[in-house]
């Protein structure tokens, strides 16, 4: 239960930052959330089941409820919040902005620090090691390729400003891009980068996690998080049981769990690589010069030229049929071809014997190479430690075998899903595979879950102390069933939930009109009426957006309106976001008129507050035609069970979209404007209604 000791910090903390932030309103919205969100941790409403999933309006001040509403409570159980986001904007905003100010005025005693995965920060070692190569070649050191003089500049740079302490070693925080090829070579790797080698200890990512372990707030990525799930957490983060989660923008949730449990191999580059696993084996074995190490390389070596074999009798029996799975018409008895005939999609997940045998095969040799690997990696971390073999010689080694270790793993991972018997109660795994052209044709093997709720279930949700899992858009077409069945959670297992409405005044603030247009976007005449009406709606305001729903459409009218009307018109893709933004604002600014074109990804956390955006078109509800695997494979599944796909899936994930579309407009309490839809659907399909009735109270006009 929640102590009054614990109430009375709640609001003493909330009383001190609405005295210390400039027009502050107090919110019962704002309010709300920060009781129940403390309530349910608490276990006020379920001793076990400390869940609460919320959607909470634009303007409700979600950041500062849940901050509120879970650090006083962290700290006095002693447990850690991990607050994870979808962007980089909003880790941002939270490190630099909003935590520190509630840490400065709240009276709440508590650290905080931003988490970022290994491979976002620097080996200091292997960057001096780069640097040292260019004169000294026999430091151990090789380029993968030639390094040109910006090269050779930008890591001497890298090196001095990281030695002067002018660079905290991270690669979001040098001013300039780091090109690939040159942060592969340089960044911190499980295998070599370890804290209780002498060269290592003062690793910028050693020096992170020290922070880590003394802060109260950790502020996440949701890649991050389903990393550590991955592994059992509590390898990268806090153990689970010792955390309050904090998910926000959590409709991104169920798409990150899901690319987190896929995997995928391209079978003759996997056949290049598994010979230098080989070589590498025997690499470490040499420099252990222990008999120790000779079973485990020779193991290795055999079981990798099994895993060679095998995979060769695979790669046989797809150039054997490639014609059929990439060429020939949709008349194979398994699986569906995309239209472009360069993916096939197994039905049902279904594979035919001659891939399906030797996955098991492919699986149990994978697991053995990895402990074979595993071993020697031991062995070899060991000898360096007792100072049998010296650092600048295995280092290389281990990065080389680090690199190929991942490799294998996802291998091993790609071949399991391939053998593993889907069960009849669940739906099956999603199994293609896709034709590569480049230098040289390839086959990319490619697995992935179509529901992941079990996963959040099994990992997350039973394990952890408490989660709070906000959005401004979980809900669809006004319900949580759709958000629910995607990460596993159910109506009667104990999960609070709450809809909590946005404070601003839609229906005075804000006009919506249902454009009467005379075609439906699927008619071929829709794109020439956008470009014969978009003119006039668009030069009735200064600060226009509008939204399409593909490159195509966009990129063809808005060079018809350049041509026809010498329209001014910023597009998406022509320039950076950034760019486009700060000019879009400047010319605001100056008083003259800006158009912005933008699809999708404008849709969602855009934010032009004020004079920056008015007018706002949506030319089409954003429906996502299911054309990846994945989403074939689901939409089969529905199917075979009797479901309609684009009823269960497609209306509600346009009502989501549709929602974060029109949330573009007012960003604060004082912002007008006007929303247009030109897509006749609204009106004449049943499901209009519906996606009309899940938006904010806008004033309809006609």
């Amino acid at each position: 239960m929640l102590s009054e000791k614990l109430k009375q910090a709640i609001r003493t903390a909330y009383r001190a930052i609405g005295e210390n932030l400039e027009n502050f309103n107090p919110r019962k919205q704002q309010t709300f959330l920060i009781a129940e969100i403390a309530k349910t941790l608490a276990g006020d409403y379920d001793k076990t089941r400390k869940i609460i999933a919320i959607e909470a309006g634009t303007g409700t001040g979600k950041s500062l409820a849940y901050s509120l509403g879970t650090i006083p409570l962290a700290v006095a159980k002693q447990k850690k919040v991990c607050i994870s986001t979808a962007t980089v904007a909003l880790q941002e905003q939270l490190v630099d902005k909003d935590l520190p100010f509630l840490k400065k005025y709240s009276g709440l005693n508590f650290e905080f620090t931003l988490v970022k995965g290994r491979q976002r920060y620097v080996c200091a070692y292997k960057l001096a090691t780069a640097v040292n190569a260019q004169d000294t070649p026999q430091a151990g050191f090789t380029f993968a390729e030639k390094p040109s003089d910006y090269d050779l500049k930008l890591l001497k740079h890298l090196h001095e400003a990281l030695k002067e302490n002018r660079w905290q070693g991270d690669r979001d925080s040098w001013a300039d891009p780091i090109p690939n090829h040159i942060w592969q070579m340089i960044q911190s790797d499980k295998h070599s980068c370890l804290k209780h080698l002498a060269d290592h200890t003062h690793c910028p990512f050693h020096k992170a996690r020290e922070t880590m372990d003394k802060a109260d707030v950790l502020v996440i990525n949701h890649s991050l998080l389903l990393a550590d799930l991955e592994m059992g957490g509590g390898k990268i983060l806090p153990e689970p049981d010792d955390t309050f989660y904090v998910i926000d923008e959590a409709h991104h949730l169920p798409k990150v769990t899901r690319d987190h449990a896929s995997a995928a191999v391209t079978v003759k580059g996997a056949l290049e690589w598994l010979e230098t696993l080989k070589a590498v084996g025997d690499k470490m074995s040499k420099l252990i010069k222990s008999n120790s190490a000779i079973s485990p390389a020779l193991k290795l070596a055999d079981d990798a030229t099994d895993l060679i074999t095998d995979l060769n009798k695979v790669l046989g029996f797809i150039e054997a049929n490639k014609n059929v799975y990439f060429k020939a018409p949709d008349n194979a008895s398994f699986g569906k071809k995309n239209d472009d005939s360069a993916i096939f999609r197994f039905e049902h997940g279904v594979l035919p014997k001659e891939i399906k045998f030797p996955a098991e095969d492919l699986t149990e040799l994978s697991k053995k190479c990895l402990n074979h690997g595993n071993k020697l990696y031991m062995l070899l971390m060991e000898a360096v430690k007792d100072g049998e073999v010296a650092n600048y010689l295995a280092e290389p080694v281990l990065a080389e075998y680090g690199f190929l270790h991942q490799r294998l793993e996802n291998f091993h991972n790609l071949w399991a899903m391939y053998d593993k018997t889907d069960s009849e109660k669940g739906a099956p795994l999603a199994r293609w595979m896709e034709l590569l052209q480049g230098k040289r044709q390839d086959y990319l093997l490619s697995a992935s879950p179509i529901e992941v709720g079990f996963t959040l279930e099994d990992n997350l949700w039973s394990k952890c102390e408490g989660a709070v899992l906000c959005s401004a858009t979980i809900m669809a077409l006004n319900s949580f069933d759709h958000f629910r069945r995607q990460v596993g959670l159910s109506n009667n297992d104990g999960t609070q939930y709450q809809h909590v409405t946005s404070p601003f005044n839609y229906r005075e603030n804000a006009e919506l009109e249902i454009f009467d247009a005379q075609f439906e976007p699927s008619d071929q005449r829709f794109t020439d009426e956008l470009i014969k009406v978009l003119p006039a709606l668009i030069k009735r305001d200064k600060a226009t957006l509008v939204l399409f729903s593909s490159y195509w459409q966009m990129e063809t009218v808005a060079q018809a309106l350049r041509e026809k009307h010498k329209m001014s018109i910023q597009v998406q893709g022509e320039q950076s976001r950034q760019h486009i933004i700060e000019n879009h604002k400047k010319r605001c600014d100056n008083g003259v008129a800006s158009v912005l074109f933008g699809t999708q990804s404008f849709s969602e956390g855009l934010d032009l507050p004020g004079k920056y955006l008015t007018n706002l078109l949506i030319t089409k509800l954003p429906f996502s035609v299911p054309t990846s695997p994945v989403e074939e494979a689901q939409a089969e599944y529905i199917t075979a069970k009797g479901g309609n796909p684009f009823m269960s899936i497609s209306v509600p994930e346009a009502s989501k979209k549709l929602v974060q579309a029109t949330g573009r407009l007012l960003r604060n309490e004082k912002d007008t404007g006007k929303i247009t839809i030109l897509d006749k659907r609204l009106k004449t399909k049943r499901y209009g209604q519906e996606l009309l009735d899940s938006l904010p109270p806008y004033k309809r006009v006609r």
